[in-house]
């Protein structure tokens, strides 16, 4: 037996290729189908909806098997945890942007220039912080990732984020403000 024959054995794949009318079958049957459109319809969303509800308690729990393609990855799990470690000035701007808002429907002419000021020195603080948080998550990402396209689009990742109030944010920090990691709770029985 030459070596190419002996390869040959080697690398296959050890067994049949199947018919197509039996592949097809053995699809079919694991498939129930209602003959009613309506019934088809219905049981099509109530396991898409079990799909989703699966998929989502498994986002909020920090499965990373049920992330999605954005935040996904090593990369994108240090940029959580870069900006879950820190307080940044973004997290207060929906909020400081809620009372502002109230606070404007208020018909007192002092209290409206104050709001104003107030507004301003908040939207100046916000870009700051959010061109520092940029500057310094850069930096930190290029010590650990050093190829240029894995850090591709991380950034702008982690300045969305450190923009959301953490208790929004998804998926949840495992890391609180300051950088200690949250106790795991125990599951109730």
């Amino acid at each position: 037996m030459s070596t190419d024959e002996n390869n040959a054995t080697e690398t296959g794949k050890g067994r049949p290729t199947p018919k197509r009318k039996d592949s097809e079958s053995a699809r079919k049957q694991g498939i129930t189908v209602p003959k009613d459109p309506k019934a088809a319809r219905k049981a099509a969303r109530d396991r898409d909806r079990e799909a989703r509800s699966i998929a989502r308690a498994g986002l909020m729990s920090g499965d990373t098997k049920y992330f999605p393609v954005r935040d996904a990855g090593p990369v994108r799990a240090q940029v959580r945890d870069y900006i879950d470690s820190r307080r940044t000035v973004g997290e207060l701007f929906v909020p400081v942007a809620f009372i502002v808002l109230l606070l404007g429907l208020v018909k007192n002419p002092t209290l409206q220039k104050i709001v104003v000021y107030v507004w301003t020195v908040v939207l100046i603080l916000v870009v700051l912080d959010t061109i520092l948080v940029g500057i310094l998550l850069t930096t930190s990402l290029k010590k650990s990732f050093p190829t240029k396209s894995e850090r591709k689009g991380s950034v702008s990742y982690g300045v969305l984020r450190a923009l959301q109030m953490r208790r929004f944010r998804i998926p949840p920090p495992r890391l609180r403000a300051g950088g200690k990691p949250f106790k795991v709770k125990a599951p109730k029985p």
